[in-house]
């Protein structure tokens, strides 16, 4: 059952608890819509937008409220193998495995690796950079808004070296380059074969991109005609039960706290 309820608090509504009016104007018991606040299924519009979690807060006449519930969804768990790599004060290192979503929806962020972050460490966190719901591997989770601007522009200025594996069907070149743009926008994939497996005519990669388009490399080598194994999206003859073989290996980059490069890999 999924229900997307948007409202508008009117002034006789003013001081009812958020609760208590979700659960009126939605028919769901109360209980339920606690559960949806506290997984980030409801967002609360005042000056600003932020998902709002205490449903015992006190409504204000204007206010906008918006319920995105999906009984489906909230009832999920996040899979195991979550890992931190590197805590420090500013940034963090984490391993996030295939089927964790880098942030949430509004559904909900429960399921997300950003709200993980943010619940283990007790700290602000700051989304710099994203992996797919179906890729594996290293992200950086940024904890102020100094660190987060900085890594942001390391991102766009191409100053992250982010490196990935990959197994893909067929036999590839032993390297290449694709420059096919992606959404009306310049895109370049860099690869490099490190193993062949003649059996299953399947090639490992090493890849690096130097943009971030949305799939860019599941979309750039299922054109090439080699794609990724298990990629339920792009390409044909790459079904596989063991998931998408894509993972994030490597980050290096600049420490915005040492001013020194430092290197991360899984």
């Amino acid at each position: 059952m999924a229900i997307e309820l948007r409202h508008q608090v009117l002034p006789e509504e003013q001081g009812c608890d958020a609760a208590s009016l979700l659960s009126r104007l939605s028919e769901l018991p109360k209980q339920r819509i606690k559960d949806a606040m506290s997984k980030g299924a409801v967002v609360l519009k005042r000056k600003h937008s932020k998902r709002l979690r205490r449903a015992s807060e006190k409504l204000q006449a204007g206010d906008q409220l918006l319920l995105s519930y999906d009984a489906d969804i909230l009832s999920r768990s996040l899979p195991e193998g979550i890992l931190c790599l590197e805590q420090r004060k500013s940034y963090s290192i984490w391993f996030k495995p295939a089927g964790v979503m880098s942030q949430g929806t509004a559904f909900g962020d429960h399921l997300s690796l950003l709200r993980q972050v943010e619940q283990q460490l007790n700290k602000p966190v700051f989304l710099v950079h994203r992996l797919d719901r179906e890729t594996a591997g290293l992200m950086l989770i940024a904890h102020t808004k100094a660190a987060a601007a900085t890594l942001s522009n390391l991102f766009q200025q191409q100053q992250i070296n982010k490196v990935y594996q990959a197994w893909v069907a067929g036999q590839t070149p032993p390297q290449g380059e694709i420059v096919t743009p992606l959404d009306g926008k310049p895109a370049s994939t860099r690869f490099r074969r490190l193993a062949y497996d003649e059996k299953l005519n399947q090639s490992q990669l090493e890849i690096t991109i130097t943009t971030g388009r949305t799939h860019q490399i599941r979309r750039h080598l299922a054109e090439l005609g080699y794609p990724v194994m298990g990629d339920p999206r792009y390409g044909n003859n790459n079904k596989n039960t063991a998931g998408l073989q894509l993972k994030a290996v490597q980050l290096s980059f600049e420490c915005p706290e040492r001013k020194q490069q430092v290197s991360y890999s899984c």
